[in-house]
């Protein structure tokens, strides 16, 4: 193992870097355009080029890429070299100002919910300066913003920073009325916590539907699952701990801080989880964890299932958004000893309750995707309804203030196990919830509902949005208040009262809360399609568009994507499942009823008087399912071309799910049942026991 202190970071073109390689006119000026958000100079740009250039190539560079994430919610890289002709038959290294600031790279094929035709091809890139660069397979990589030729975002990460520009501007305001004249900007953070399951490649090779669509469109539960709880956390095994050493490496190499690696709750499913940081930084490290663990998972003969729910049966794989909002020297979600006489935590704790009451359509649709479909509500994962959990602390003071009469705090307790040799430690004011969608966790929120393959992007985006407008309607009203304290205590009692409901420090995954949050009037959004349809709401175009985030074209546009983007999803899914039915399960079904009943007929012929019943009803139990298949088969191909005769794409999409999607579930039901009866040998791909215990 090498020497992790001296590997971290070192393929970071990190502010340590640039200190020692900048002059300190240069540092200073781009400083301020990372931390105060000001304009670059064209001649800073200039020097900041040329030694990062020379930074790269020392380090074995040849290429430099605009690396960007468009809506495709991947990322994508155009590969330049550096070289540059001298006229006397040889080259030399070069990478400008201009080079590094902006790139275009074609924008017509990228998804762009028609905001360009296909023969309007510019596109420009923009450089983060906020977001170091780096290097990834001998090519440097800097990170950029995408943009149409008229200016709207394409990609994840541009209303991203504007999201943070809007949460910022608004808490340094709320910061001021509390006294604070030194603090310029508020960041919000992330800590995205990954998970994901790791199958052996060569199995992953054999299945069709892995291939195609990431997730196991057939298939049986072995005789073993997850029942014994035996996986979490378990003793990692040694080919996994190979990987996940090598994965670590990597990650180290590019400044993300991964620090928590385990198993998770399913058999073949592991977790790891980083240290937070600021939110375009964690977004952009997560789009690299995702990438890595493909790569690594890769070298190792693995293959990597990001999807959210690659086995019927199993509990599926999420992200844990883990948000909050802070300045330089403090977290400003930090409820300190005494939280009831911290009016300043109380206000954001207060103005994000608010937020995410007011706001949850918006929060359901950050996390919509086809994938998250299978998960949300399935007793592994928070259901569709949104609630927040507080803990005892915070839910005793709100209802003290609900009260009018804010007077104490929870405080920690000494936890003694009765045993003289195990030390005595204070235990947390509150326990955890892990079925609530977006729980307090000390002092910061962790929203559980983001899908494992989803960019994080799009739940900042909205949590930033939805708490820069409370945070502006409680400046507004504070900053034109005769007496400070007297209207901030109303404020905080008004929001309280109008928005408590959406606390819920039970048991999420209950039948008894889902009728208790219908009772509540709390929106219950079960299906990406019905969460993407909120988008363009008129309220919520508004509240986008008066904080900057999205023009009002950019957010019909991505509505169209994520429309398009689940009506692609299913289409492959179920002409996949037709393959592999018509292709591989029905041939493989009739060649073993073909021996079934070449060994009925083998028996007879030599014992007439022999007992074949067992194999008799073996054969017909085979056709009679085989029939069922071939039925729902048909259907689903009936209705996969009906669906696309549909030409408006909300109701096509809306077809897919409750047409299409639901032929499917048919089609598969049989097809399980056969998996279970047809010989081994004959299935023609691995199945659950391979896939999940083969590692």
């Amino acid at each position: 193992m090498e020497n992790v202190t001296q590997l971290f970071g070192t393929n970071v073109f990190s502010e340590s870097v640039m200190k020692e390689r900048l002059p300190k006119d240069t540092f200073k000026a781009l400083k301020k355009t990372m931390i105060l958000g000001q304009e670059l100079a064209p001649e800073v740009a200039e020097v900041v080029a040329n030694a990062m250039k020379d930074w790269a190539v020392e380090k074995g560079a040849t290429h430099y890429t605009h690396w960007f994430q468009p809506m495709t919610g991947k990322t994508a890289e155009k590969h330049d070299s550096f070289i540059e002709p001298t006229g006397d038959g040889k080259v030399i290294m070069e990478f400008s100002g201009k080079q590094l600031i902006q790139g275009e790279p074609d924008a017509s094929s990228f998804p762009n919910g028609g905001l360009r035709a296909t023969f309007e091809a510019r596109g420009y890139t923009a450089w983060d300066a906020t977001s170091p660069a780096f290097l990834k397979d001998d090519t440097l990589c800097i990170p950029t913003a995408f943009c149409s030729y008229t200016g709207e975002a394409l990609d994840k990460k541009t209303p991203l920073l504007r999201s943070m520009q809007a949460v910022s501007e608004q808490a340094v305001r709320i910061l001021r009325l509390f006294g604070d004249t030194e603090t310029n900007k508020v960041t919000s953070t992330v800590g995205p916590e990954q998970e994901y399951f790791l199958v052996d490649k060569k199995l992953f090779q054999l299945r069709k539907d892995l291939i195609f669509s990431g997730r196991t469109l057939f298939g049986a539960m072995p005789p073993k699952g997850q029942e014994l709880d035996d996986h979490y956390f378990g003793s990692i095994k040694e080919r996994v701990s190979e990987f996940m050493k090598e994965f670590d490496l990597e990650l180290w190499k590019l400044g993300i801080s991964s620090k928590t690696k385990h198993n998770e709750v399913a058999p073949a499913q592991h977790e790891m989880a980083p240290i937070y940081s600021t939110t375009n930084i964690a977004t952009d490290h997560n789009q690299l964890v995702m990438d890595t663990l493909i790569k690594v998972a890769n070298r190792h003969d693995l293959a990597c299932l990001l999807h959210e729910k690659p086995f019927a049966g199993v509990n599926g794989s999420g992200k844990h958004n883990n948000w909050s909002i802070s300045t330089e020297n403090a977290n400003l979600l930090e409820p300190g000893d005494t939280p009831h006489e911290n009016a300043q935590f109380l206000t954001f704790l207060v103005a994000t309750i608010a937020a995410v009451d007011k706001y949850a359509p918006l929060l359901r649709l950050s996390a919509a995707s086809p994938g998250n479909d299978h998960r949300l509500g399935a007793n592994e994962a928070p259901p569709a309804v949104i609630s927040i959990f507080l803990g005892e602390q915070l839910n005793a003071i709100i209802e003290q203030i609900k009260e009018g009469a804010l007077t104490s705090s929870t405080k920690a307790s000494a936890m003694d196990l009765g045993v003289t040799t195990l030390p005595k430690f204070a235990k947390d004011v509150t326990d955890r919830n892990r079925t609530s969608p977006f729980a307090f966790t000390g002092n910061k929120f962790e929203f559980r509902m983001v899908g494992s393959s989803a960019s994080v992007s799009g739940p900042n985006i909205v949590l930033n949005t939805i708490v820069a407008e409370v945070l502006k309607d409680i400046a507004d009203e504070l900053e034109v208040a005769e007496d400070f304290n007297a209207t901030l205590k109303t404020i905080i009692e008004r929001l309280i009262k109008a928005h408590s409901r959406i606390i819920f420090n039970g048991d999420g995954y209950s039948e008894d809360w889902l009728e208790e949050a219908e009772r509540r009037e709390l929106p219950n959004i079960k299906t990406a399609v019905e969460a993407i349809k909120v988008f363009d709401d008129p309220e919520y175009v508004d509240l986008f568009l008066r904080h900057g985030v999205f023009f009002k074209g950019e957010i019909a546009a991505r509505q169209e994507i994520m429309f398009e983007e689940y009506i692609k999803t299913i289409n492959i899914e179920a002409l996949t499942m037709i393959e592999m039915a018509k292709k591989e399960i029905m041939p493989s079904v009739i060649e073993f009823a073909t021996s079934l009943a070449d060994s009925i007929n083998a028996i007879k012929a030599a014992v007439p008087s022999a007992m074949v019943s067992v194999q008799e009803n073996l054969l017909i139990k085979v056709s009679e399912l085989l029939v069922e298949a071939q039925e729902k088969l048909v259907a689903l191909e009936e209705e996969v071309e009906k669906t696309h005769l549909i030409e408006d794409i909300e109701e096509e999409a809306f077809a897919f799910k409750f047409n299409v999607f639901e032929k499917m579930v048919d089609l598969r039901k049989p097809c399980d049942e056969l998996e279970v009866i047809v010989a081994e040998d004959y299935w023609p791909y691995p199945t659950y026991s391979d896939l999940l215990f083969r590692v």
